[in-house]
This record gives C-alpha cells, sequence and structure tokens, in this order.
C-alpha cells in the first residue's frame, strides 16, 4: 500500500473508533447504568465508560491519520466521526467532538514537532495528554461528572500501550519500502 492509502485506511478506522466508542457506551457493558454508560472494568475494582477501549485505540489512529494525511483530513475525519455518532445519540456525540477537538490541538502541539524525531515518543507523549484531557472533557459534558476518569485514564493507558508496537512495525516496515 502506499502511504497515502495507508492514511485512508486509518483515517477510516479512527472514524469507526470514533462511532464504536459511542455505540459500546450506550449498548455494551458489564453493567449498565440506566441514566448513564455502560461500564467494563480497567482494572481490578476499576470501572470505566465501555467505549473507553475504542477511543484509546483511536488516539493512536488519529496520530496515522495525520502523519499520512495531514492536519485538515484528520479534523475532517473526527467531524464525520462525530456526525456518525450523533445518530446514536447527540449529547455523547458533542462530548466526543469537542474532547476530540481539544485533544487534537493538544496532539498538534506535541506530536507534531516530535514525529519526525521519534514516532514511538510522539505517539505515547501525544496520546498520554490526549488521553488526561479528553477524558475530563468527555466525562464532564457527556455526564456532569469526572467519577470515572480513573478508569477512563487506565482504560486508555492500556490501548496506548497496546499500539505502541504496531506503531514500531509500521515504522519498520515504512523503512523497508522507502
Amino acid at each position: 500500500m502506499t502511504p497515502r492509502r495507508d492514511g485512508w485506511l486509518y483515517a477510516v478506522l479512527f472514524i469507526g473508533s470514533i462511532w464504536l466508542a459511542n455505540y459500546l457506551i450506550g449498548h455494551v457493558g458489564v453493567v449498565c447504568t440506566p441514566q448513564g454508560p455502560c461500564l467494563i472494568p480497567v482494572w481490578p475494582g476499576i470501572m470505566a465508560p465501555s467505549g473507553v477501549l475504542a477511543i484509546g485505540a483511536s488516539f493512536t489512529l488519529r496520530d496515522l491519520v495525520q502523519r499520512r494525511l495531514g492536519r485538515n483530513a484528520t479534523l475532517g475525519a473526527i467531524a464525520v466521526g462525530a456526525l456518525l455518532s450523533a445518530f446514536l445519540s447527540p449529547a455523547l456525540a458533542l462530548a466526543s467532538g469537542a474532547a476530540f477537538l481539544l485533544s487534537e490541538f493538544l496532539d498538534l502541539v506535541v506530536y507534531t514537532p516530535l514525529q519526525q524525531r521519534n514516532l514511538l515518543l510522539a505517539t505515547a507523549a501525544s496520546n498520554i495528554v490526549g488521553l488526561v484531557v479528553d477524558s475530563i472533557v468527555f466525562l464532564f459534558l457527556a455526564f456532569g461528572s469526572l467519577q470515572f476518569l480513573e478508569g477512563q485514564i487506565i482504560g486508555k493507558a492500556w490501548m496506548t500501550l497496546l499500539a505502541l508496537p504496531l506503531v514500531a512495525l509500521l515504522r519498520r516496515r515504512n523503512a523497508a519500502l522507502s
């Protein structure tokens, strides 16, 4: 695949991860509260809204979209993901879109300058910044509470840890193709 085609694949996966996260929050979990999110365990005794794993993966996908297609395509993908999510829940879509836009701004500050020097460090650093900010903004806007903040951060961190070897593999594959 060419870098541009890779980028479009990442964009589709990124958009899908946003929609999937919002779907999971309202439909899948070990516990679903009547007026709140469906929850999953992310650590012994710590629960998080069930979309946390899909959103955790989305941070790395967002970085890959930006790397291959640029900032405008990334912002467009956020908008498309939020729009598709609005069919599930307008309130969750608004919270998700706002959280992503803010974390995307911070991603530009962290990921963009680091990506040329060290892709793994750029991905890890931007994911850490993004997952904390995204969690705070999303939980506050979606549920008016930071009750699940610890679980959100842990769940998204798990996905970052799982994504880093994949990013290293992609980096090696791209170097071999060059």
